[in-house]
């Protein structure tokens, strides 16, 4: 999983920091379709928090969504916003309904030096990211973060639709419709 943790977090959390991300996460508990905006996937994720936070793994807290940042009286947004107990620190999650861009790291990193600088408490260690997407190429996600002196990750999301088969598993199952008009 294409990463960025070495620069700035203590070397007391970097292992506990691989652990506790993922490379992928199952969230066929929301109801989207394809075409949705990410404020429809953010909704759906809100909507269903309790679930969301134990497919993301241990020791999460749901501080909010479309949490607002200010700087210079300008606003920023970041899609959803958690505190990890074992890691004692800020996770912000930046939502994408398409393929990983670089200019998304650069917007997370952003986010994360607004947060360390006006959220974070003393007492905590540096925020750490994550855009989570709907593809990724992770080369591209290597030059994207490797110079970003702030703790990101990308991974993508899996969503299964109850109704929809797979495409590597149609030929062996009938759809939906001829599977209605069977029984």
């Amino acid at each position: 999983m294409p990463h960025n943790f070495n620069k700035t977090l203590p070397e007391n959390i970097k292992s506990k920091a691989l652990e506790v991300f993922k490379d992928e996460y199952l969230i066929d508990f929301i109801n989207i379709n394809e075409d949705d905006d990410e404020g429809i996937l953010e909704n759906e994720i809100v909507n269903n928090i309790r679930k969301f936070i134990m497919s993301m793994g241990k020791g999460y807290s749901f501080i909010g969504n479309q949490y607002k940042l200010e700087v210079n009286n300008n606003e920023f947004f970041v899609d959803l916003l958690f505190y990890n107990r074992h890691l004692q620190c800020l996770v912000a999650i930046e939502l994408k309904r398409k393929k990983f861009k670089p200019e998304y790291a650069g917007q997370l990193n952003f986010y994360l030096n607004v947060l360390d600088d006006k959220v974070k408490l003393p007492h905590e260690n540096p925020s750490i990211g994550i855009v989570l997407c709907k593809q990724k190429d992770n080369m591209v996600v290597d030059y994207a973060i490797k110079s970003i002196d702030k703790a990101m990750s990308v991974g993508t999301y899996t969503h299964y639709q109850a109704n929809s088969i797979p495409e590597n598993m149609k030929e062996f199952l009938p759809d939906a419709e001829a599977l209605g008009k069977m029984l």
